[in-house]
């Protein structure tokens, strides 16, 4: 196997559909396309099941004998690495032990770096670039988008603010033209050997702004703090799903006796979480909803003290929408009411089922929209059941089957015994 098979391999799973983000071989199945989250196979021959001889030649090409990605895979079971296709695509792959095998990932990266606008992410997140100092956090599941948000934010910081933004990836995902600043782009493995060293080197590299792609450890977690107090604002990525997730992540880095320092630093440097995830649209493809926290007295507070009744961080987003703040919930009404996604995919991925419920309600209301244009509700035919007899101690004796329709329609009670 040589390198212009693999390449033509590779763009012929590219071509399956418009929107494929992952390419997929594992021993046993078929070559995957991931396409709008679902997986489609992909013939490479007439024996459509992949053997391990195949993904062994082909890891051995990408990984072209690195010895640190060999001994990455040797000691933790994975690497990762990037593959290039001049002209056509960058990938970044990760090669992993699957029952005593070797499978191998393939994610798609975006050629263009992405804007704002083109996103379609909401007008807080221009707000958020005007961050000087602190940390702001993307979260979400894996391929939800946090890279693409994170290379559109430092987008905006390029071409607005002539200052020094040092990235540091694993691998580098996006390429930022130079523009109003100045963009110092490293490769873990290649230009640094852990986040750790890297983001401690970088403190010396006259850095205003620092994209660290994920923070894995807690070593990495104490130096980025640093470097939020220090004067920095840092970017970077949690695999966790809200806000409230997110800080309880953090604290698990760290030992209980140091739960309460670490709070307080965290209150007075986190400035924004952001939570994406990424769900069904109408017309096709995945629609992109987000949840912004952002830092103010009470969100402080529960950093400090944990959330409590009356101080979760749901309730403190949904007493700041006049600042941008928003829960995915806002997203989804806003999503449906603007036909982006139905009805049961707002219910399916909504916090809050009941509530969300009322405001579709409420929502087809406004817009007209009649109970034909709904799923017909379940309703009792009470026409159809049969009345049970009277007990006879409870009829009147002067009631038979001979009177009228309406004494027969009539229950009434004996009357009691006179005393004699």
């Amino acid at each position: 196997m040589n390198k212009i098979q693999v390449d033509s391999l590779i763009q012929a799973m590219l071509g399956t559909g418009h929107r494929v983000s992952d390419l997929l071989f594992i021993t046993g199945k078929a070559a995957l396309v991931e396409v709008d989250g679902r997986l489609i196979p992909f013939a490479i021959t007439d024996y459509t099941p992949i053997t391990s001889q195949f993904i062994d030649a082909l890891s051995e090409l990408i990984v072209q004998g690195d010895e640190r990605l060999l001994s990455d895979y040797t000691r933790t079971g994975s690497c990762d690495c990037s593959y290039v296709i001049e002209g056509v695509a960058r990938f970044r792959v990760n090669i992993y032990k699957e029952n005593n095998n070797r499978a191998i990932v393939m994610r798609k990266l975006q050629p263009d770096v992405p804007s704002l606008s083109a996103l379609g992410l909401p007008s807080v997140f221009a707000k958020i670039v005007h961050e000087k100092n602190g940390i702001i956090l993307v979260t979400g599941a894996t391929g939800s988008g946090k890279t693409t948000t994170l290379a559109a934010l430092i987008n905006e910081l390029n071409q607005t603010d002539p200052i020094h933004i040092v990235t540091l990836e694993d691998p580098i995902e996006f390429l930022h033209v130079h523009a109003q600043a100045a963009i110092s782009h490293r490769e873990l493995g290649r230009d640094f050997y852990s986040f750790a060293q890297g983001l401690r080197s970088a403190l010396r590299q006259a850095p205003k702004a620092i994209l660290l792609g994920e923070i894995r450890d807690r070593e990495t977690m104490e130096i980025a703090l640093t470097a939020a107090e220090t004067g920095h604002i840092v970017y970077s990525t949690l695999h966790t799903i809200n806000a409230g997730q997110t800080i309880n992540r953090i604290l698990g880095l760290f030992t209980k006796d140091e739960e309460e320092q670490l709070r307080y630093r965290l209150s007075e440097t986190v400035r924004y979480i952001v939570s994406q995830r990424l769900v069904p649209k109408i017309d096709g493809g995945r629609f992109l909803i987000t949840e912004v926290l952002g830092n103010n007295l009470r969100t402080r507070e529960s950093i400090r003290h944990g959330e409590s009744e009356g101080r979760t961080f749901h309730e403190i987003i949904d007493a700041a929408t006049l600042y941008g703040w928003h829960t995915f919930d806002h997203c989804l009404l806003h999503a449906r009411e603007t036909e982006q996604v139905t009805e049961e995919t707002a219910l399916l991925y909504c916090n809050d089922k009941g509530k969300m419920k009322r405001h579709l309600d409420l929502l087809n209301k406004r817009h007209g929209r009649t109970e034909s244009d709904s799923p017909p509700a379940l309703k009792l035919d009470i026409s159809s059941l049969a009345k049970p007899p009277l007990p006879p101690e409870l009829v009147h004796p002067s009631i038979t089957d001979e009177g009228d329709a309406q004494s027969r329609n009539r229950r009434t009670i004996a009357p009691r015994m006179q005393p004699k």
